[in-house]
């Protein structure tokens, strides 16, 4: 490892003298050697490699057979219809796929387009693609990092990381640090300096070692090529309806040729009825309902401030039973902010501040003038500890700019690591300066001799070090970075510098972090209460993330908690055992979280993961739907997700998870209906054949029915208004079958039922009507169509009453029922059509006797669910 390895080793081993760098000579064979200093990409997808990916699916088979099937009988209209919906199916597919894959692409332009190197024993600026192992690489503030670099010199120097390591503040760097621990994280690694991070503050001379997909960022690259695309709960079951559905047509088709063997019917005659009734058993009209209804899920969900790359990702939040989610900028703010103090031996939250005391204003003051960040409301430049200390005097009228203008900085120590102390010297009168000192808590105290209570100057005493270091570990305890302060007034500044900081006043402390979101709190409280369990993944320090952890109701204790270092100490199988006990993951590297991910799906779990860095990109990938934050999320997060927060609110996903499980209860409804319906059909004609009866349906009746039940009112119930008790019971569990529960008691029920109430009309009609097979088949052919528009309503809900939900809540129902029946009535009435359909013109008491047989289906229901709901009491 290179951070294990001196600078001077490190200079060795890759052949480069430090003070001239790399010949151009031999900065070309390493080029040539190692490649560009770039990320590769995997060949896109054509348009028509996507459209055939939307085919390849056990449903669309069963569709194309049943074309072929339908095309050999003659059907040809059967034949387009189900052509026209694998074609419209693989369209909208095809639109909202072609925007995804673009991950690798946005890693690719997080490159820098430029780098300072020594070449020739001269600095060159040279394109970062040009870039090579052995490269010595200048840095300012400012400049992104061109490649990995073993830091050989640095001063000051602070590299932003968020992006990468998910920490709030940048880290502090040093090249003459050799590390002996082995196998740490990216954000303990202090000499190493990775491809695509900013350096903020100070400067540093870095020596090449990894470029292109050997970088850090380069193996997140690697990671997320290697990831294959998963399925969603909605996919698996609708493959898993294709094949049940498909081995029912089968043996449907055998069982009755079987029987009019034995009937010794014309066995021609027979094979095209029962291909015919097989095909009928298939709902073609699914696959697009299914689609229709997740596409106006994502432009609903787009008003809800969620894009939905991905058409299944809206059903699969539904499905959602953990949610991993980024800490930095997701959980937090992603923004360092004060929130308490220490002065005049209180420990206050910040709001509690009096200005007006001498103590708190001079505290106040010390953190405003000894500081090197610019706020405003409108912009913000430095480091984000320092900006935090200018946003906290800002709150109370304390600017850094009019403060700067009424005491000038003459003179300054900047900070530096070693000393963890930054010190200016402020003019206050014409022989009154004050020096301003602030930094890390002990070195104040060691460089401190009087404190300040009260606006009196007091000795620091051993009891006041105690009370002052009780308070700064009470703020450490949660969490917060502490931040010391004190001063000294001298008559002028011919004062050498090495005796300016000492003999201090001590002033006060304050404790910053980077806060949780106000909103999340409730957000995570309705998660649990739908049965989701929140996990927080972070490259920060355990303590501080346990801190977070605790206040958003994430974890209760710190045992639920775990650093990236400790996973290591685990194998696959202990880890994936160990992962049910843990809510809280710290210090994680990229291939952590997709370790985790991975570990928790094995649990047969559905994982969504939210983040917005570099770092959560595979880990979004890998999850069952990632989540990107639309606003701090990089391009290659939002590349890698499913779905993006256009508002970076984590109270967005519970109306995202709320939506998905309407849409899933919603398609649910489709499928059971259709299923029903087409079950009604076989029942009708499998036992009419069985009894050795008259045929009650002609396959133009059967296509009829088809058109007006599958498309309109399947489709009314796709777009179901939502349950509001939605979200008061656990997710569903995703190995349980789409059949699961009471769909097994209501779909053979009602497809019995509509089967044989169409059966009890053709024998009525027969009986009524015993010249005229005709008027028979068209009270069969009523029944059947009927019963199923009122059936529509009752499936709208398997518990509560139709009454109670509304019977007039689903207007495109209403409308869709009212069209079937026109429809029919239109069919059986105007006699040109009724010729065509083969059809005889029913008589008043016939549609009476019709209509109220079609109603038997709907009072059923609502009966067994009347029962039904008394018994669970």
């Amino acid at each position: 490892m290179w951070y294990n390895t001196s600078s001077e080793e490190v200079l060795k081993k890759l052949d480069v003298n430090k003070v001239n760098g790399l010949s151009s000579e031999e900065a070309s064979n390493r080029l040539n050697k190692h490649g560009r200093n770039q990320l590769k990409t995997k060949k896109k997808k054509t348009l028509v490699q996507m459209f055939l990916a939307q085919l390849a699916d056990f449903m669309i088979y069963i569709l194309l057979g049943a074309a072929v099937i339908s095309g050999f009988m003659g059907e040809y209209s059967d034949v387009i219809i189900i052509l026209m919906v694998i074609f419209i199916n693989a369209i909208i597919g095809v639109v909202q796929e072609s925007k995804a894959e673009k991950a690798l692409e946005a890693l690719k332009q997080l490159s820098t387009p430029k780098a300072i190197v020594k070449r020739d024993g001269e600095l060159k600026e040279i394109p970062s693609e040009e870039v090579v192992p052995g490269d010595i690489v200048v840095i300012d503030a400012g400049r992104y990092i061109p490649a990995d670099l073993r830091l050989i010199e640095s001063a000051n120097l602070k590299i932003e990381e968020s992006a990468f390591t998910g920490e709030s503040v940048p880290a502090e760097k040093n090249g003459d640090l050799i590390i002996t621990e082995e196998n740490i994280g990216i954000g303990d690694q202090h000499n190493m300096a990775f491809m695509s991070t900013l350096a903020t503050y100070g400067r540093g001379i870095g020596i090449v070692v990894e470029t292109g997909m050997t970088t850090q960022i380069g193996k997140i690259a690697k990671m997320l090529e290697e990831e294959e695309e998963g399925v969603t709960p909605l996919q698996k079951k609708l493959e898993e309806l294709g094949k049940v559905l498909g081995f029912v047509a089968l043996g449907v088709c055998i069982l009755i040729f079987i029987i009019s063997i034995f009937q010794k019917r014309d066995w021609f005659e027979m094979l095209l009825t029962s291909i015919s009734l097989a095909v009928a058993a298939i709902p073609e009209g699914l696959p697009a309902i299914v689609a229709i209804v997740l596409a106006m899920g994502v432009q609903r969900m787009i008003k809800e401030n969620a894009i939905i790359r991905k058409l299944p990702a809206v059903e699969t939040l539904g499905s959602v039973n953990i949610i991993c989610s980024d800490k930095t900028g997701t959980l937090t703010q992603n923004k360092m902010t004060v929130t308490k103090y220490y002065a005049n031996k209180n420990l206050e939250p910040l709001e509690n501040l009096d200005i007006n005391n001498e103590t708190n204003k001079l505290l106040a003051h010390c953190m405003v003038l000894c500081n090197d960040a610019t706020y405003s409301e409108n912009s913000k430049t430095g480091d984000p500890t320092e900006i935090a200390l200018l946003e906290a005097g800002f709150r109370f009228n304390i600017f850094r700019d009019s403060l700067n203008e009424e005491h000038k900085r003459v003179d300054e120590i900047p900070f530096d690591s070693d000393r963890k102390l930054m010190t200016t010297i402020n003019k206050y009168a014409e022989n009154e300066f004050r020096v301003y000192t602030k930094g890390a808590i002990d070195s104040i105290l060691r460089i401190s001799n009087k404190a300040l209570l009260d606006g009196n100057i007091v000795d620091l005493t051993e009891d006041l070090k105690k009370n002052i270091l009780k308070a700064a570990d009470a703020m450490s305890d949660d969490a917060l970075r502490v931040l010391a302060a004190a001063y000294k007034i001298i008559p002028s500044t011919n004062v050498e510098l090495d005796k300016v900081e000492s003999d201090l006043i001590f002033i006060g402390m304050v404790g910053m972090i980077d806060p949780p979101r106000i909103e999340v709190k409730d957000s995570i409280a309705f998660c649990r209460g739908a049965g989701i369990t929140p996990v927080m993944i972070t490259g920060d320090y355990r303590n501080t993330a346990f801190a977070i952890a605790k206040e958003l109701g994430i974890a209760s204790s710190i045992d639920e908690s775990i650093s990236g270092a400790d996973i290591d100490k685990y194998s696959d199988e202990e880890f994936r055992e160990k992962v049910k006990t843990l809510r809280v993951f710290a210090r994680v590297s990229p291939e952590h979280k997709v370790k985790i991910v991975k570990a928790f799906k094995s649990h047969g779990n559905i994982v969504s993961m939210t983040g917005d860095g570099v770092n959560d990109a595979p880990s979004l990938k890998a999850a069952d739907i990632g989540v990107a934050m639309g606003i701090t999320g990089t391009d290659v997060a939002k590349g890698a997700a499913d779905m993006i927060l256009t508002d970076d609110n984590f109270t967005t996903i519970v109306s995202a998870v709320e939506e998905g499980r309407n849409i899933f209860n919603n398609i649910k409804k489709s499928i059971i209906f259709l299923l029903s319906c087409n079950l009604g059909e076989v029942v009708t004609l499998f036992f009419a054949i069985l009894l050795n009866w008259d045929t009650p349906l002609l396959p133009i009746h059967i296509l009829w029915v088809n058109l007006i039940t599958d498309s309109l009112p399947a489709l009314a119930l796709g777009v179901d208004p939502g349950d509001k008790g939605v979200m008061d019971v656990p997710p569903r569990n995703p190995k349980e079958s789409i059949f699961a529960g009471r769909t097994s008691i209501f779909l053979p029920l009602n497809g019995a039922l509509i089967g044989v109430l169409t059966l009890v009309a053709f024998k009525v009609g027969e009986a009524l009507y015993p010249d005229s097979l005709t008027h028979a088949q068209t009270m069969s052919f009523v029944v059947l169509s009927i019963s199923q528009l009122f059936y529509a309503l009752t499936i709208r809900n398997q518990r509560k009453s139709i009454f109670k939900i509304g019977l007039f809540s689903n207007k495109y129902l209403i409308y869709s029922i009212i069209i079937g029946i026109i429809l029919q009535a239109s069919v059986i009435t105007i006699t040109p059509i009724a010729r065509i359909f083969k059809v005889y013109a029913l008589t008043f008491n016939d549609w009476i006797f019709v209509i109220l047989l079609s109603l038997i289906p709907f009072i059923i229901n609502e009966l067994v669910k009347f029962f039904m709901r008394n018994h669970s009491k």
